[in-house]
C-alpha cells in the first residue's frame, strides 16, 4: 500500500509540477462516457463527497486542511464569473486536464447543478496515466459564487467555494476557499500540490480573460 501511495503521489506531483511538458497522445482507457458516469455514481453513493461532515477525529487516520487563494482580474465581474465558472474553460489551463465528461445538469432555486468527471492525462515513467476526478458543481449566478465538491483516488475529497467580488475600476477579485481531506499520511502533499495546481489555473484563466481569449 505504501508503494502504491508513493507512486500515486509521484503521478500527482507530475501533474502539478510539470505544466510545461508536452503531452503524448491521450491515453485510451477504453471506457465509454456511460461507464465513467457509473463510476461517478459509485463514488457519489460510496463517499457522499458533497456532504458536510465534522472534521475527522484525531487518530482516525484522516485529516482536513483549509486554504484560501485569490487573484485579481482586470475585467467586469459578470464576464469573469461566466468565463471562470465554466469548467470547460479550464481544459488546457489546469495541469493536464484534457476532457470533462458532463453526466447531468439541472437548475433548482436559481442554482445550476452540474455533475461531471474531469479527466487528466499525466506522463509518468514513459507512459500516460489517466486520472479521474468526480465532481459536483453548484453555480449561483445571482450571488456570484460557485461551489465544487470532488472525490478522487486514493479517497481524496475537496470542498471548494469560489467567490467573485467587484473592485474599483471594473476589476474583479476571485477568492477560492479550498478544503482538502485525505489520509493523514498524504494530507501535506495533497494540500501543497492542490493549492499550487489551483494557483496555476488561476493565473492561466486571468491571462486568458484579460487578453480577450475568453
Amino acid at each position: 500500500m505504501k508503494n502504491l501511495l508513493r507512486s500515486l503521489a509521484a503521478v500527482l506531483a507530475a501533474a502539478v509540477l510539470l505544466p510545461a511538458l508536452t503531452l503524448p497522445a491521450r491515453a485510451d482507457t477504453g471506457e465509454s462516457d456511460a461507464q465513467i458516469a457509473a463510476e461517478w455514481q459509485t463514488a457519489w453513493d460510496t463517499y457522499h463527497f458533497a456532504t458536510t461532515t465534522p472534521p475527522p477525529a484525531p487518530g482516525s487516520g484522516r485529516s482536513r486542511v483549509t486554504s484560501s487563494i485569490s487573484v485579481e482580474i482586470a475585467s467586469p465581474i459578470g464576464h469573469v464569473f461566466a468565463a471562470y465558472s465554466d469548467i470547460n474553460h479550464h481544459i488546457g489551463r489546469a495541469a493536464f486536464l484534457t476532457r470533462v465528461v458532463t453526466h447531468q445538469q439541472w437548475v433548482d432555486h436559481n442554482v445550476r447543478y452540474i455533475n461531471f468527471t474531469a479527466l487528466e492525462d499525466v506522463p509518468y515513467e514513459g507512459t500516460v496515466v489517466n486520472l479521474k476526478t468526480h465532481a459536483q458543481q453548484r453555480i449561483n449566478d445571482k450571488g456570484y459564487f460557485y461551489e465544487t465538491d470532488t472525490w478522487s483516488e486514493p479517497n481524496v475529497v475537496t470542498h471548494q467555494k469560489i467567490v467573485f467580488e467587484c473592485l474599483a475600476g471594473g476589476s474583479t477579485r476571485v477568492t477560492e476557499r479550498l478544503t482538502f481531506e485525505a489520509d493523514t499520511s498524504l494530507i501535506d502533499f495533497v494540500v501543497a500540490n492542490g493549492v499550487a495546481s489551483h494557483q496555476q489555473t488561476q493565473a492561466a484563466l486571468k491571462q486568458a480573460i484579460e487578453s480577450g481569449q475568453l
